[in-house]
């Protein structure tokens, strides 16, 4: 299996106020990254390569659980039969593969060239063609949900969520992504050096362990607040998605389409809500 971090020799330089460097040659923890395939197939031998991401590995299972149904592909953990990390063809072994059996009653995913199912460990959806391929329309009701989430307990979430990213203070490489309820209570926090990958390994864990949809809870995420953060959080059945830096405009459209409350630039105690502020209390 490859390893979450390694250690890999640098030449550190420091610049003075004088202008004058000081090298040093040291060692430095990097963050791993890693292509994991996610193959799925029906009940039976043989399963079809879906996906390749770049992750950082771990939590593989749950990356792949998440992937498929922030996809579309499955809804609930009963779509899957089985899910298990396995050996590919390399040698020696890296366990970097996921095969996925659907449940009879499933659909197999239908691929073709506008949907190319590789990505990056920057962008959850690079190689899609339109807007149509990617947009993905969710099952839960998420402008039904009628939670609400004080103003205070908000701005607590991005200290909240980074007392929890043990690997960035290592490596200072990761994002990270939080699943909080409307108190402001931990529910789960992943890191992988693709935000996209952090979601899904959240959203994974949360099918296997019966908790979709997730009403009532806040997805905090480590970075930019994207087109794909807020469809998989809208897939998930999350009412709120917040981020630390900004939304781009497919994000904000979205996410009123949705009926989904959109958060950012949430630090330092200020915030901007572009989208569903009335599931955000303030006091006066």
């Amino acid at each position: 299996m490859g390893r979450v971090t390694d250690r890999r020799s640098v030449v550190h330089i420091k610049v003075d106020d004088s202008g004058g460097p000081t090298v040093v040659k040291r060692m430095e923890t990097l963050t791993g990254e890693e292509p994991l395939e996610i193959r799925v197939g029906r009940p039976g031998p043989g399963r079809t390569p879906l996906a390749v991401t770049m992750r950082t590995p771990g939590d593989d299972v749950d990356l792949a659980l998440g992937f498929l149904l922030t996809e579309g592909v499955i809804g609930a953990a009963e779509d899957v039969v089985t899910a298990q990390l396995c050996a590919g063809t390399e040698t020696p072994n890296t366990y970097n593969v996921v095969d996925v059996t659907l449940a009879p009653h499933v659909p197999p995913p239908v691929t073709d060239p506008a949907r190319n199912f590789y990505t990056t460990s920057s962008c959850g959806v690079c190689g899609k063609a339109s807007i149509e391929a990617v947009r993905t329309k969710s099952r839960f009701d998420v402008a039904a949900d009628d939670s609400t989430v004080d103003v205070a307990t908000l701005a607590a979430l991005p200290d909240r969520l980074r007392a929890q990213q043990r690997t960035f203070d290592r490596t200072g490489g990761l994002h990270a992504a939080g699943l909080f309820t409307v108190d402001g209570d931990v529910v789960c926090v992943r890191e992988d050096v693709g935000r996209h990958n952090a979601v899904d390994k959240v959203v994974g864990w949360a099918l296997r362990d019966g908790r979709l949809p997730l009403r009532s809870h806040v997805l905090m995420v480590s970075g930019r607040a994207s087109f794909e953060l807020v469809q998989k959080a809208s897939m998930a059945g999350i009412p709120m998605l917040a981020a630390i830096s900004a939304p781009s405009t497919l994000a904000v459209d979205l996410a009123e389409d949705a009926g989904l409350t959109l958060v950012g630039f949430l630090r330092g105690g200020s915030m901007n809500v572009y989208a569903g502020a009335q599931r955000v209390r303030t006091r006066t």
